[in-house]
């Protein structure tokens, strides 16, 4: 079975003895900080205004000449912060992560929708890495030839594996409890296939708190 399916393949009907388990998409700040960086761009212009204007105390400049400074650095600043929140948005808006009994469903794209259809009997792997605010990843490693190129899957991509890219359910509420849904169903498929996926936690999350692992094996 292709890990491709036609585009906004859901809401409609699915094939008889499968169905829906969760949907969702994911939260837009959490895109926001984690996928498009908004935190580090508005960082790096504060360095910078912090840079000008301990260039201009040195130099005993300091006056309405830093005051102009400031205001050419904020509205750079608040146009590349506002233009990324502002396709956080869009991203969360355009997609939706589906979980039925049989796979997993990803829809999105902002201009050019896609969806992505992934059959448990094609999932390696699956990792949950979990944030202080209960949102979380899912990353899900592929076996098999077919692929979809890093730069077609991001935002929900796994980062830094550009070379064997992986689809990931990003910045997902409650991830945790969605993590469950996703082992038992992986469970069940492997159990009637004999089969085996391992769904593991990653050893901590952003803040450094442990996460709880998350396991699916058929016996």
């Amino acid at each position: 079975m292709s890990i491709f399916a036609p585009a906004l393949a859901l809401p409609g009907p699915l094939p008889p003895g499968e169905a829906v388990l969760w949907r969702g998409r994911p939260q837009w700040h959490g895109l926001a900080l984690r996928a498009f960086h908004t935190r580090q761009v508005a960082i790096y212009f504060s360095l910078l205004a912090i840079w000008r204007i301990a260039s201009d105390l040195a130099t005993g400049d300091a006056g309405s000449t830093t005051a102009i400074s400031l205001v050419w650095l904020l509205v750079p600043c608040g146009a590349a912060c506002g233009l990324l929140l502002l396709l956080a948005w869009l991203s969360s808006r355009s997609t939706q992560y589906t979980i039925t009994s049989r796979r997993v469903i990803m829809q999105f794209g902002i201009a050019l929708p896609m969806t992505l259809n992934i059959p448990f009997a094609v999932i390696g792997a699956a990792a949950l890495r979990a944030y202080a605010d209960g949102s979380g990843d899912i990353p899900i490693a592929i076996t098999g030839d077919d692929r979809v190129a890093y730069l077609m899957l991001w935002p929900h991509a796994r980062p830094w594996r550009a070379a064997r890219s992986e689809p990931m359910l990003r910045s997902v509420k409650d991830v945790e409890r969605v993590s469950e849904i996703l082992a038992r169903a992986v469970a069940g498929a492997s159990n009637a296939t004999g089969s085996v996926v391992t769904l593991a936690a990653e050893n901590a999350n952003a803040n450094g708190a442990a996460v709880r692992a998350q396991a699916a094996a058929a016996a």
